[in-house]
């Protein structure tokens, strides 16, 4: 019995996040797969990655996966991290592409001519280092992380959900954009927990314990 997979389509680094998860839940077991007969019999899913839209979207066909994390997202307790997030959205900027489809909206690039700090210094793109997290509702994953937690981020696109209900947190680079949805069993984020220390650990070990209700 696996307890955790985490989807691997050949994009970005997987075993942190999968050192992560053994870490936060030393006792469950944790495989990294391509195989989406190991994903349909995991537990729980987490669906990382790495890289740009179009060439994700192409290694997730090419691996026959699409279905899988389509049906993992249906109905068991599901984390997107960074790509993850995106790829569960209906469109990306980033190559004109169609994600899964599964979260209503769209994905959008930081506007960065327009983009400064408070102090009128330009802002770069991708958005790239620690930030605040502020916690739009309360749900399982944000216990034990204090409101205003910084986590990691390495991204030059961000999520716009069609419902705004479904918001579970936000960052501002400069202006305030969705960092984190919650739906159902569906909790994804555009930062690294993997490599935000301690928060990041804590919202790990909380996906471990949860069972995929949101309230």
């Amino acid at each position: 019995m696996i307890d955790i997979a985490v989807v691997d389509y050949g994009m970005g680094n997987l075993r942190s996040v999968a050192k992560a998860l053994e870490h936060v839940a030393p006792d469950h077991r944790v495989v990294v797969t391509s195989d989406p007969a190991k994903i349909a019999a995991a537990g729980r899913v987490v669906f990382p990655g790495q890289g740009a839209m179009p060439d994700c979207v192409r290694e997730l066909d090419a691996r026959g996966l699409r279905e899988a994390v389509i049906a993992a997202a249906a109905d068991k307790p599901f984390l997107g991290i960074c790509i993850g997030l995106q790829l569960l959205f209906d469109h990306s900027e980033e190559g004109d592409v169609a994600g899964l489809g599964i979260v209503p909206g769209q994905v959008k690039r930081f506007a960065a001519a327009d983009m400064h700090d408070a102090l009128g210094g330009k802002l770069k793109v991708p958005h790239m280092g620690w930030n605040q997290v502020y916690q739009s509702d309360k749900h399982p994953l944000w216990a034990g992380i204090e409101q205003g937690a910084r986590f990691y981020y390495v991204h030059s696109y961000y999520v716009q959900p069609q419902d705004a209900a479904i918001e579970a947190g936000y960052s501002e680079y400069p202006t305030r954009f969705t960092s984190c949805v919650a739906r159902n069993n569906i909790f994804a984020v555009q930062f690294h927990p993997e490599k935000s220390q301690h928060d990041g650990l804590q919202l790990l070990a909380n996906f471990v314990r949860w069972n995929g209700v949101s309230n």
